[in-house]
C-alpha cells in the first residue's frame, strides 16, 4: 500500500511551482541560520546541479519556489529530492548542535514523531513529502504565482512592502541589486515556449 498521493513532476525539464512545508508546521525559518542553509543550498543546486531558480520565499515553516532545471540536468525531481535531503540533513545538524535553539528538544520531538508514520525515514524527518508541484504554462498563471510568493511576507504582516522582505526574489524582480540569491527573473515580453494566452 506505498501509493503516492498528491502532484508529481511529469516534464524533469519543465517549469514548475512548489512548495517546500516543514512537518508539523515548525517554523524554523525564523532562524536567519536556518535561512541561510537554503539559500546556500539553492545556491550549490544553481551552480552544481542545473537548478534555475525563478522566484522564491523563504517564510517561517515553509518555502515557495518557481524552479525549472537545465537540459544537461539530472531532472527536477532529482534536484528536488537531493536538495531536500540535503537541507534536512544540514537543519537537524544545526538544531540539534546549536546552542542557541531554545526550542531544540521540542522541535526533534516533533521530527521524530512525524518520522514514525513515513518508513523512508529513519528516525527524523524534517520536510513534509509533498511538494504539491504544479506545472507553469500560461504568463498569466506564471505571474499570479510570482505575485503570490511576493506577497507571502506582506500577507503574514512580517513586511509592509514586498522588496522590504530580504528572503524573497521579490527585490530581483524589483531590479534592485541588494539581494540575497540570484535568480533567472521572468521576463514576460517575449516568452519562448510558453503557450501564449
Amino acid at each position: 500500500m506505498s501509493e503516492r498521493r498528491g502532484y508529481r513532476i511529469v516534464n524533469p525539464y519543465g517549469c514548475f511551482f512548489v512548495t517546500f512545508t516543514i512537518v508539523g508546521w515548525v517554523d524554523v525559518f525564523s532562524r536567519k541560520e536556518c535561512k541561510q542553509i537554503i539559500i546556500d543550498a539553492l545556491r550549490y543546486c544553481i551552480a552544481q546541479k542545473g537548478l534555475l531558480v525563478h522566484a522564491y520565499v523563504i517564510m517561517e515553516s515553509h518555502i515557495h519556489l518557481i524552479l525549472s532545471a537545465t537540459e544537461d540536468s539530472p531532472g527536477l525531481s532529482a534536484i528536488i529530492r537531493d536538495f531536500k535531503k540535503h537541507t534536512s540533513k544540514e537543519i537537524l545538524k544545526w538544531v540539534r548542535g546549536s546552542g542557541r535553539e531554545s526550542r531544540r528538544e521540542w522541535m526533534l520531538i516533533v521530527f521524530r514523531y512525524h518520522a514514525k508514520y513515513n518508513q523512508r525515514n529513519a528516525e527524523y524527518q524534517v520536510w513534509q513529502q509533498d511538494n504539491q508541484p504544479k506545472e507553469l504554462y500560461y504568463p498569466k498563471f506564471i505571474m499570479q504565482k510570482i505575485g503570490y510568493i511576493h506577497r507571502n511576507p506582506v500577507v503574514a504582516g512580517i513586511v509592509d512592502e514586498e522588496g522590504a522582505y530580504l528572503h524573497s526574489s521579490a527585490r530581483n524582480y524589483l531590479g534592485r541589486n541588494d539581494y540575497v540569491l540570484e535568480v533567472e527573473v521572468i521576463d514576460f515580453g517575449v516568452q519562448e515556449g510558453f503557450i501564449a494566452m
